[in-house]
């Protein structure tokens, strides 16, 4: 066994505290990682708070995992000890139904569906009548130690920062993957609403495609970090006029916020055949006016984190073109304010825990 030093929640209403644990050596085809340093997700804050009403306590949070292997299993392949390596949001899924054999884990149909990084599968045996991953939690990556199977290690190229590297595994991925399927390409006019975590990546990504960006947010400062950072364009959601010149402009529209928000506004944004996605809010949104979608054959759309190719693609696209998110490095002890300082939008643009401060930990 392993002992293991981590923070976790142990309610919907509590901070996190740390918290001691052990977990199971590694398998035949497992590794057994030293965590170096993991981003600081909003989901991360809804899920401590059961803000999806599914939080399974005690809630140990972590899903942008960057570590060096310490130690594998007999029958491993894909990694040695001392390799840098990623965890993102997934750490298994059922390998069988065609989501998986398509190589779209993230949209597994297993019993369980995917097995996720923290908080257990993403259907628990309550609903789905049995657990194929024989456990009903995980503990993520705010932790000294991670053990994984090797089939969902991430490969963290030479170019990229691994501090750095922690927020590409979820917001990275999270935009790169609607970017790629609905094939923004060169020329493309696209607008970013919400300039936060995954706003940040989104703009960057975009603009390294060659794509033509527009951002939208709430935020006066924003606006101007928004253009320092490469946006062609920048404007306030709350001005009306401004928005007013934007119709039908745009060929692909990307909601990044984080929360339940009213998509209308910007439905009349899309050209003739156009899409909007939103990949940040996962929980019931305001009611689309349809008349706006059907009367230009326009598309409302979700897209839910990547696959683990995705994932590795943008990996290497980031080291490739040189592309880190922003990022500010804390301290293990600073993790409930990070947290509040994320909800009220104060961040720019990621925190990142550097774990060494939890190993040094009494």
């Amino acid at each position: 066994m392993i002992d293991v030093k981590g923070w976790a929640a142990q309610d919907a209403k509590s901070p996190l505290k740390p918290i001691r644990f052990q977990r199971q050596d590694p398998g035949p085809k497992e590794v057994h990682i030293q965590v170096l340093f993991c981003g600081v997700c909003h989901s991360d804050i809804h899920q401590v708070k059961d803000e999806w009403g599914n939080t399974i306590y005690p809630c140990l949070p972590g899903h942008e995992i960057v570590g060096r292997v310490i130690r594998t299993g007999a029958q491993v392949t894909k990694a040695r000890p001392g390799d840098l390596v990623g965890v993102g949001c997934m750490i298994d899924s059922c390998r069988q139904c065609e989501p998986c054999r398509a190589g779209e884990e993230n949209y597994c149909e297993g019993p369980n569906s995917w097995l996720a990084t923290y908080n257990g599968p993403m259907v628990p045996a309550a609903k789905a009548g049995k657990n194929t991953y024989g456990r009903d939690n995980t503990y993520g990556g705010y932790s000294t130690d991670l053990v994984v199977t090797e089939d969902f290690l991430l490969r963290i190229p030479a170019g990229i920062e691994p501090a750095k590297a922690a927020p590409i595994l979820c917001a990275g991925v999270t935009t790169f993957s609607p970017l790629k399927h609905w094939r923004v390409k060169a020329g493309d006019h696209i607008a970013i609403i919400g300039f936060g975590g995954l706003g940040d990546m989104a703009l960057k990504l975009a603009k390294a495609l060659g794509a033509h960006v527009t951002v939208f947010t709430t935020s006066q400062d924003k606006i101007d970090s928004a253009r320092a950072i490469g946006a062609d364009d920048a404007v306030l959601e709350t001005d009306k006029d401004a928005l007013a010149r934007f119709t039908a402009r745009f060929d692909f529209m990307l909601s990044t916020v984080p929360q339940k928000h009213d998509l209308n506004p910007f439905v009349p944004m899309l050209k003739r055949d156009a899409t909007l996605v939103a990949v940040g809010a996962l929980e019931p949104m305001a009611e689309i006016n349809h008349m706006q979608v059907a009367a230009h054959r326009r598309r409302i759309a979700g897209s839910l984190i990547g696959s683990l190719a995705e994932t590795q693609e943008v990996l290497d696209f980031c080291a490739a073109h040189q592309i880190t998110p922003d990022i500010e490095l804390i301290p293990i002890a600073r993790i409930n304010e990070a947290y509040e300082h994320v909800e009220s939008g104060d961040v720019r643009y990621r925190y990142v825990i550097d774990m060494e401060s939890l190993r040094a930990a009494a």
